[in-house]
Formats: structure tokens, C-alpha cells, sequence
């Protein structure tokens, strides 16, 4: 059985191993709510780091854009979401194995198929990573 939602994996077009989100937690008007739970089975805490896992930055953004992209697919119903710009990324704590990856994405603004996003992802309610993003809505 997987650990991955049916939502999360019928919404996403990433798949496993490339999928950081494992279910929505809450969704609200232009805001929702995610999260990860990560075993340590994990290939890339194998090389990051061997004796000392973290969850490397880069992929706590990609949940984070991940997360957003089932935001655009409950704003817009369909299409790909493509990150355009990526800023102001702050790295405050380490994610480690057995952490549950909390992901808050809200929508800034939306202007035709721009969306404009800010979010906040948590562990045990201590702030990890703070981001702000946009992405394009692509027709398939």
C-alpha cells in the first residue's frame, strides 16, 4: 500500500521517488495545507549526510512547490504548474528522518496563469523553511 494519498498522486504529476508530499491536510481559499512524513528509508539521506541525515534544502523547496501545484490544481482544476522564480528562501532548522514535514502554501496573487505563492514549512511547529515562489499554469 502506499504511503502517498490517491488525491496527492492523481493531482501531482511527479510520482515516486520524485514525490515530497504524502497527503493534504486542510485546504482552504487560497491556502492549503500538506505534509511528508519521512521514514529515512529516503535515498537521499544515504549521501546527505552519512551519520548526520538532513533533508537537503532543494527538496524541501520542491515540497513546498509541490504543495502549491495541488493549490493551482484546486484553484484552476488542470494544467502543469512550471516554477518561473523562486526568492527570498530562508533555511531556519534541519529535517531529519522520522520528521513530519508540515507545508503551509498560500496564493499572493494570481494574474491569467501566474500564481504567486508564499510558504512556510514546519516541524513540530518550528519554522524549517520560509519561500516565496511563482509558477505558470501550462495547458497540457
Amino acid at each position: 500500500m502506499s504511503k502517498f494519498s490517491a488525491e496527492v498522486l492523481e493531482l501531482l504529476p511527479q510520482k515516486p521517488p520524485f514525490l515530497f508530499v504524502d497527503k493534504v491536510i486542510e485546504r482552504g481559499e487560497g491556502v492549503i495545507t500538506t505534509s511528508l512524513t519521512l521514514t529515512g528509508e529516503e535515498d537521499f539521506f544515504m549521501g546527505h549526510f552519512p551519520g548526520n541525515p538532513i533533508m537537503p534544502g532543494v527538496l524541501l523547496q520542491e515540497a513546498s512547490f509541490q504543495s502549491g501545484a495541488l493549490l493551482m490544481a484546486s484553484l484552476s482544476g488542470k494544467g502543469l504548474g512550471v516554477v518561473t522564480k523562486v526568492s527570498n528562501a530562508k533555511f531556519k532548522n534541519f529535517v531529519k528522518p522520522g520528521d513530519e514535514l508540515i507545508m503551509q502554501v498560500s496564493l499572493v496573487d494570481q494574474v491569467s496563469n501566474a500564481y504567486y505563492m508564499k510558504a512556510k514549512s514546519t516541524v513540530n511547529g518550528k519554522v524549517v523553511m520560509a519561500i516565496e515562489f511563482s509558477c505558470a499554469l501550462i495547458e497540457e
